[in-house]
Order: C-alpha cells, then structure tokens, then sequence
C-alpha cells in the first residue's frame, strides 16, 4: 500500500528546505531516499514537478499545483489527528498560531493574551503580525484577525467587531495647511495611504444636502504596509489618515489627533473577524481563543487596552 501522506510531507519539506539535502536532514533520510520519493511521485504523475540544479529546486507549474494540494492535505490529516487525540471538548493544549492585522493586534489582541495564557495554561502562542493578506494553510496559521469582507468560501469566520471609520490628522498638520472645508480640499493635502494591492486609492464621503457619494483620490508622498504605521505618521503631523475610529480614538480624547469633514462622514464602518479553517472538529485550542476573544470584544463588555470606541458583536457567520 503506497503511503502518499508520507510521500507528499517529503515533496513538501524539500520545497520548504530548498534542496534534498535539507529536506533529508529534516526528515531522518538520505538524499538518495528523498529523491527517489520526489521521482516516485513524477513517475506516477507523469509529469516533472520540479526543476533540479546543482544549488536549489525550483517548482513547474504542475509543481505549484502539488505543492497547494498536498499542504492542504497533510493539514487535515494534522488537524483530524488532533481532534482525535484531544477530543474537541477536551483542555485545550498545544501551539496556537495566529496572524493579526496589526492595528487589532496592538489594540486587542496583545492586551488580551495575558488573561488567556492565565486562563489556558497548556496553549502556546505563536502570534505574527500582518497588515497583508495571509494563505492559512500555506502559512500553517491556525486562526487570522483580519478587515473586511472574506472571499474564500473555505474559511470560516466569527466577526469580533466593527467601528466607524474616520479622517484624522494632527492639530499641528492641520494649523500649518490649508482648511479643510468641503472633501474636494483633500487634492490639496497629504494623505498617508497604503501599498498592498487592496488598499483603497480614494476616500468615499456622502454630501450631507442630498446622500450622494463622492469619491476624492488620494494624493500622498507616503505609503505604508500597516495602520499603526499609519496611525503614527498621522500624528506626527505627516498628514491626513483614514482609520478605523476605534483605533485613534483614545488620540482623538487626547488631542493627539483632530476628526475632519465629519460632516461628510459616509458611516461605514470596518469589520474585524477571526477566520479559520472550517473543520468539522475544530481544534480544542482554536475553538477556545476565538470563543474567549468573542467574549472580551462584544459591545458591553469590551476590555481593550487603549482602544474606546463603540463595537458591536456577532455569532459565527459562514464565509461564501
């Protein structure tokens, strides 16, 4: 009986390690034994999965496909051992890995882990921040806190809480510029933006006379990859943000920061969730991080540590 698992964890881990060598020093193997593994699975495919050379591996089309494939795999075969093993009712226990945008990050989910490392003592966490999009399975993270719509009909999310949105800047920016009286002064303005691909390149703004929408692009000399980045050039007087209101308002109440064109304010609002892999048994230790970051966000009860705006909370919500 072929063990594919087996075959597609080797495939994997000498793309991950870049060559045979590192691949057999990982897994206990010989070179030899990888390759031959590697020129297995090609035989049976009939087709090359990777292109060799004396320094590195490279992967072909049909490669890239395998690679997606068979870490989504020996995904479900972890998690589905897991499950097993520790039940999904059973003390949570393990390495949890999560990725967070890093306004959300800053603002909730570091203050929290305290109070969760208290309260589950057996969970490790391994936490990356990241303002980019993030391939769960690629990346083996077990749970995301990210903006937005979802796309991928495979996840799952729980939506934590949304917030209004406003412009802000610095009084000192302000007092050295122009007024800013109607959104068509934005063009006259620095406004500190993003540079990853679904960043927004204009400002949406609803006239107050009659409910249309305007939409004023933005005219900046500086992008950045994150909103606390953003939050900070914004109050060192670099210019105009955009952000979400619970993450600037204990500047706002401090006078760090002044909202702008409030009278223009369109009343949308960001929605952060937690998403995960959608299992039918979820592991014990991500149904307890996102049921306890659930709790500690819902409207009345929030407990962030620098952040104080209104947010509302929602159940489980299918993605897709």
């Amino acid at each position: 009986m072929n063990n594919r698992a087996g075959e597609m964890e080797v495939f994997v881990e000498a793309v991950d390690r870049g060559s045979f060598a590192g691949a057999s020093r990982a897994l206990g193997l010989s070179p030899s034994a990888v390759s031959k593994v590697v020129g297995r699975i090609e035989a049976r495919l009939g087709t090359n999965l990777l292109i060799r050379s004396t320094r590195s591996l490279s992967l072909t089309q049909e490669g890239e496909i395998y690679l997606r494939r068979a870490r989504n795999v020996l995904a479900e075969i972890e998690d589905t051992e897991r499950a097993i093993a520790s039940g999904a009712c059973s003390t949570p226990r393990g390495l949890l890995r999560v990725n967070a945008s890093v306004p959300i990050a800053h603002c909730a989910v570091t203050p929290l882990l305290p109070a969760f490392l208290a309260r589950f003592p057996e969970i490790e966490v391994d936490l990356s921040l990241d303002d980019g999009m993030v391939d769960l399975i690629e990346n083996r993270t077990d749970v995301a806190i990210r903006v937005g719509p979802l796309q991928d009909s495979g996840l799952k999310a729980r939506k934590l809480l949304e917030s209004r949105m406003a412009v802000v800047a610095a009084p000192d920016y302000l007092a050295r510029n122009l007024p800013l009286v109607t959104p068509s002064d934005i063009k006259r303005h620095q406004c500190i933006g993003y540079n990853f691909r679904r960043s927004m390149h204009e400002w949406p703004f609803r006239q107050p006379q009659d409910g249309t929408m305007t939409y004023v692009p933005l005219n900046g000399r500086v992008q950045v990859n994150n909103g606390e980045t953003v939050r900070r050039l914004a109050i060192a007087g670099l210019g105009l943000a955009r952000l979400a209101r619970f993450h600037v308002q204990p500047d706002i109440d401090a006078g760090l920061l002044v909202p702008v064109l409030e009278g223009f304010n369109p009343g949308d609002v960001e929605t952060f969730s937690a998403v995960y892999v959608g299992h039918e048994h979820l592991a014990a230790r991500i149904r307890a991080f996102i049921d306890f970051l659930a709790d500690h966000l819902s409207g009345d009860r929030i407990k962030l540590a620098r952040c104080g705006a209104s947010t509302r909370c929602s159940r489980s919500d299918r993605v897709g």
